[in-house]
C-alpha cells in the first residue's frame, strides 16, 4: 500500500488556461494516508474523477506534483504506479470465463498457479460469483459484469492502493449494499489504501472513514460523516450531505443573537468574524416544530416512513423540519432552533463563535 501526497495539483483540459475557470482542477493539495478508505464525494462536473484520473496515471496533471511513499510518480504510467482500478462501466474480458478473468492479472505477474487458485476462490466467495466461475463472461448480465470488474481490483494484494470511479452504477440497491460493506471488510481485512468516486452521499458516508467533499474543481471539506453532518465547513456541504440537506437562511448578527426579518435567533456564541454576507445554517433534524417559538407557515408535509418532513416558511425564506412520524403539526405552527446544531456562515465559509 502506499501513502499518496497530491502537492499543488491543478489541471485543465484546454492548451493554454489563463483563469481558474478554465480548470477543472483549481488547486488540490492533499495526503491520502498509506491503508486510508478514502471517498471523493460531488456533483457531476467537480473534478473528483480528474482527480482520481491524475492519481491512477491516465491523466497527466497540467501543474503540481504526484508522490507515492515520498517518492515522485507524476510522470509514470498506471503500471508503474502499480494501480488497481475500477471504471464505472464493467471493462471485462468476453471470451474468457469468470475464473479466467479474475485469475488473469495475477498469471500476468507470474504469480503460482496455487496462489492463484487461492486469491481467485476467494474473491469469487466475496463477490458471490462462486456458481458462475466457469462461465463465460459474455453471457452475464451488466451488474454481473461489473462485479468481475471489481473483482480484477481485489483479487491482487501487492497494489499500491484500488481507485473506484462510480463503480456500483449498475449494481441493483440491494447488491450495492452487499458490496459496499464487503468492500469495507476488505479493507479492515487487509488494510488496502482505497479512494472511492462517487456523486451518491449514501455510498460515500457507508463506505469510507474519510469523506473528500470536492465542489467546482475544489476540496471544500475532508471529515468522518459525523464531522460532515454536524459541522458543515461550506453551505454546500451542508446542502449536499443529509436528505433533506441543511436549511440556509440569510442572518445579521448582534453579538450572540441572529436576526431573521422580524425573529430572533439565540446563538450557542459569539461569531469571530462578520461580513455583509452571512448565514445561518441548520440541519431540519434541528429545527423543532411545535406550539412555541417562531411562527411558519406549513407548505407540505411529506411522510417518508419513520418520519415526516415539514416544509415551511419562516420570515419568507423556505426551511424543512424532521418531525416523528407520530408527532402532529399544530393548528398555529411554530419552529425552534436548537442551539446545538447551528452554524454560522461567512460568504458561504463557516466561521467558529465564542462563548
Amino acid at each position: 500500500m502506499a501513502r499518496i501526497d497530491v502537492n499543488h495539483i491543478r489541471h485543465s483540459y484546454l492548451a493554454e488556461p489563463r483563469k481558474d475557470s478554465d480548470f477543472a482542477l483549481k488547486e488540490v493539495h492533499h495526503t491520502f494516508e498509506d491503508g486510508g478508505a478514502y471517498a471523493l464525494l460531488g456533483p457531476s462536473g467537480c473534478g473528483k474523477t480528474t482527480l482520481l484520473n491524475i492519481i491512477s496515471g491516465l491523466l497527466k496533471p497540467s501543474h503540481g506534483q504526484l508522490l507515492f511513499n515520498g517518492r515522485d510518480v507524476t510522470g509514470l504510467s498506471t503500471q508503474e504506479r502499480n494501480i488497481a482500478q475500477v471504471f464505472q462501466f464493467p471493462v471485462i474480458y468476453d471470451t474468457m470465463t469468470v475464473y479466467d478473468n479474475l485469475a488473469f492479472p495475477l498469471r500476468n505477474r507470474g504469480v503460482p498457479e496455487a496462489e492463484v487458485e487461492r486469491k481467485v476462490r476467494e474473491t469469487l466467495d466475496m463477490i458471490d460469483l462462486s456458481d458462475w466461475a466457469k462461465r463465460k463472461a459474455r453471457r452475464l448480465t451488466a451488474d454481473q459484469k461489473q462485479k468481475i470488474s471489481l473483482g480484477r481490483g481485489l483479487v491482487r494484494s501487492d497494489v499500491n492502493a484500488i481507485l473506484f470511479d462510480e463503480p456500483l452504477t449498475v449494481i441493483d440497491p440491494h447488491m450495492k449494499w452487499m458490496l459496499r460493506s464487503q468492500l469495507k471488510q476488505l479493507h479492515r481485512r487487509y488494510g488496502y489504501t482505497m479512494v472511492y468516486v462517487t456523486h451518491d452521499q449514501t455510498e460515500a458516508l457507508t463506505f469510507a472513514e474519510h469523506v473528500v467533499v470536492m465542489y467546482d474543481g475544489e476540496i471544500v471539506q475532508i471529515g468522518s460523516p459525523a464531522e460532515l453532518f454536524e459541522r458543515p465547513r461550506h453551505t454546500f456541504v451542508g446542502y449536499f450531505i443529509g436528505s433533506p440537506g441543511m436549511n440556509v437562511v440569510p442572518v445579521s448578527i448582534e453579538g450572540k443573537t441572529a436576526r431573521l426579518g422580524s425573529q430572533s435567533i439565540e446563538l450557542p456564541g459569539a461569531p469571530k468574524a462578520a461580513g455583509d454576507n452571512i448565514q445561518l445554517g441548520i440541519r431540519p433534524e434541528y429545527v423543532h416544530v411545535g406550539s412555541q417559538g417562531m411562527p411558519v407557515t406549513v407548505t407540505k408535509v411529506e411522510d417518508v416512513g419513520r418520519h415526516k418532513i415539514v416544509r415551511a416558511t419562516l420570515e419568507g425564506r423556505d426551511i424543512a423540519a424532521v418531525m416523528s412520524e407520530d408527532d402532529q403539526v399544530p393548528a398555529e405552527p411554530k419552529v425552534r432552533f436548537e442551539p446545538a446544531g447551528i452554524n454560522i456562515y461567512a460568504d458561504s465559509w463557516r466561521i467558529e463563535m465564542g462563548g
